[in-house]
């Protein structure tokens, strides 16, 4: 492969979605030359014109070193670290498409929260997958709106990845103005935390679009941490990982708040919507709709207890009304709290 000649300091980020976009203008806010790729050249002219993306991250400008293309080939090698911010689903997809422009010594960073549909890979699974184990990986997670990201509110994120340096060098590029980036080694745990708390967020909204109040969504972040930990405990990830901001965190912010589309989903279905009537109406990817049935898959293979998942995954394939799956959730036997 040809060396890269890109500046040191340049971040490509690869999806102009909501995420994407906000990741890109912190790193361009923090001073890298940053370029953020999309596939539709109409949107992204216009995007350049307007200097924001006005239809997934309205009111939040470019940064002067931000630029954006639809050219993936002068993107892929306009840096040395290539960031993903497409949902899960699209993650090998680009990957396939990225790989003949690769060069040597650039590094792969993943801002994708969820399981491949159908195979139930982890992003650094598909990535080593799809490109072999020669690329320094790392991912992007935490308790994070793109929106309040991209106005520059303070904001803190984790940054795994089993090369330390690499992590150390992503969250250096990101850290500053109000905005913490940490590290971890654990990159199944804040993958899986990142996955996961989706899942438990649609089942907030439900409860909440029910009717259920305060005390019932409390019950279904402890009980849904629970899941989350069962389910990493699997893949070997630590249990502090879990308690920290890729997984109690993302999960509070995700079941707390209406900015989240999965508890939006969530609270869609509880009043009375369909799957697809939901999804119209969201207009985005909801990535705990995709994740559920593969969570629920991995739980039976490794025969853990994850009923909240379980009932989601009934509701989203109307196997169960909200209602029936909250009735079936109260009916459970009594247990220890911690098995």
């Amino acid at each position: 492969m040809t060396p890269l000649h890109a500046p040191p300091d340049s971040v490509t980020v690869l999806g102009a979605g909501s995420f994407g976009t906000a990741l890109a203008i912190q790193f361009a806010r923090r001073g890298a030359r940053t370029l953020l790729w999309g596939r539709d050249g109409t949107r992204m002219a216009a995007m350049g014109e307007a200097r924001e993306n006005s239809f997934y991250l309205p009111g939040c400008p470019f940064p002067d070193l931000m630029s954006v293309t639809d050219d993936l080939e002068a993107a892929v090698r306009a840096a040395p670290v290539l960031v993903i911010g497409t949902p899960s689903s699209a993650l090998r997809q680009t990957l396939a498409a990225l790989k003949p422009y690769l060069v040597d010594g650039q590094g792969i960073v993943c801002a994708c929260k969820g399981f491949e549909p159908g195979t139930g890979l982890l992003s650094h699974e598909v990535v080593a997958g799809e490109l072999g184990r020669f690329y320094s990986v790392a991912v992007i997670s935490g308790p994070t709106f793109a929106k309040e990201i991209g106005r520059g509110l303070p904001t803190a994120v984790t940054v795994a990845s089993i090369d330390t340096p690499f992590a150390e060098a992503i969250a250096l590029r990101l850290n500053g103005g109000g905005f913490r980036a940490f590290t971890a080694t654990d990159i199944a745990g804040v993958e899986i935390g990142g996955a996961v708390k989706n899942i438990i967020a649609i089942a907030a909204g439900i409860s909440d679009g029910l009717g259920f109040g305060a005390n019932s969504r409390a019950m279904l972040v402890c009980r849904g941490l629970a899941e989350i930990r069962r389910l990493a405990e699997k893949f070997g990830a630590r249990p502090e990982t879990l308690m920290g901001l890729a997984g109690l965190g993302d999960l509070m912010l995700t079941c707390t708040d209406n900015q989240s589309r999965n508890r939006r989903m969530g609270l869609l279905l509880g009043q009375g919507k369909s799957v697809p009537e939901a999804l119209t109406e969201i207009q985005q990817v909801v990535e705990g709709v995709k994740a559920a049935p593969e969570a629920w898959r991995l739980a039976k293979r490794f025969r853990i207890d994850m009923p909240l998942t379980e009932t989601v995954v009934a509701v989203l394939e109307g196997k169960l009304s909200p209602r029936e799956a909250a009735e079936l959730l109260a009916a459970r036997p009594v247990r220890a709290e911690m098995e």
